[in-house]
């Protein structure tokens, strides 16, 4: 069977490394999980999640010209209906939806106003501090 992105194989463990782990495939190719790739949750350590030769059931994500192939433990399980719906309705709740449309240039322009106000206001409370106008001189 050929390795090609989109598809689920299964492989052996054979390293852990502090960024992710490296698979070997049903067809003898490399492949490597990233760390970020490996749970849907945050993931301190890999070894919390997979230890050298379990059997996984992987999806491979991308097979690049130079034979690295990415592969994807969590992208292969698929995720119950029931928590999508629940993690898309907090998130409505939490921002409203104009918030969620926002173009890139929309938040650059409210970072850029936001920061020139800082800066301004910055400027009044250093200034007023070192005597403003007209500050004394020692003779």
């Amino acid at each position: 069977m050929a390795t090609e992105a989109g598809s689920i194989v299964e492989g052996k463990v054979t390293r852990i490394t502090g960024f992710g782990a490296f698979v070997e495939l049903e067809d003898g190719k490399v492949g490597l999980i990233h760390i970020s790739e490996v749970a849907d949750v945050y993931v301190n350590d890999v070894h919390d999640f997979l230890s050298e030769g379990d059997t996984v059931q992987v999806k491979v994500v991308s097979v690049e010209s130079g034979g690295k192939i990415a592969l994807s433990l969590k992208q292969a399980k698929p995720k119950p209906q029931e928590d999508n719906f629940r993690l898309n309705r907090r998130a409505d709740f939490r921002r409203p939806q104009r918030q969620l449309s926002a173009s890139f240039e929309d938040k650059l322009s409210k970072f850029l106003k936001d920061s020139d106000e800082r800066l301004t206001d910055l400027k009044r409370k250093t200034d007023s501090k070192r005597g403003g106008r007209g500050s004394r001189r020692s003779d």
